[in-house]
């Protein structure tokens, strides 16, 4: 039977969501669909094609519209539908992340917190800023939760303190928290800090001094 390029795709998300993406290997995706290596390379002509790829897949459905109507809960939706697709998939924000530095994925994602932006009433110059922003802002948040997540199940998860200066620091009281605590409420407090942020600068740009 001929190798399809959904095949091709097929196989390496089950290679990422049951080993990693560190064990995602050209080599590693051909033995598990039964063909020689160079048969994949049909579809994609290296590695980091196939990646992008992927990483699209993992994004497909996150620029759908949205349901809420203010732009706060646009932004809100929207950043929480990212960060769902990302932790669907093992390694998933560090898969996306590699992919967008290198830019081998599409921007849909990005462009639609952009556009959020400028609707909310940010220049176009801020708003594609802001949709960086965000956008690095999730991604930076979910690796870290995925990577502590995987390090905790392997047993590999430090329980020293993450203060420089613990115990006598007076920040080294959070550290249980920063290990114990649900990262999602985490994310949420950071989400709100930057739906303020962009808030504050449209009052102050409504009413400057």
């Amino acid at each position: 039977m001929q190798l399809r390029r959904g095949d091709v795709l097929d196989g390496a998300m089950a290679i990422l969501d049951e080993f990693g993406l560190a064990d995602l290997t050209m080599r590693r995706l051909a033995s598990s669909l039964g063909v020689q290596a160079g048969a994949l390379y049909w579809h994609f002509p290296n590695k980091q094609t196939l990646l992008g790829a992927l990483a699209d897949k993992i994004l497909e459905d996150v620029d759908a519209p949205v349901e809420a109507t203010a732009w706060d809960g646009e932004i809100v939706e929207l950043a929480h539908r990212l960060r769902s697709a990302l932790l669907a998939h093992r390694d998933g924000a560090e898969l996306v992340s590699a992919t967008y530095a290198s830019r081998m994925t599409n921007a849909r994602v990005r462009e639609s917190f952009a556009a959020v932006g400028l609707r909310s009433g940010l220049s176009r110059e801020h708003a594609e800023l802001a949709s960086y922003s965000l956008l690095y802002y999730v991604l930076g948040h979910t690796v870290d939760e995925q990577s502590r997540a995987q390090m905790e199940s392997a047993g590999a998860l430090t329980r020293a303190a993450l203060s420089p200066d613990a115990p006598h620091s007076a920040i080294a009281a959070y550290d249980e928290d920063l290990l114990d605590g649900d990262p999602a409420i985490r994310f949420d407090f950071g989400l709100t800090l930057f739906v303020d942020g962009i808030r504050t600068r449209l009052d102050s740009a409504a009413h400057p001094t």
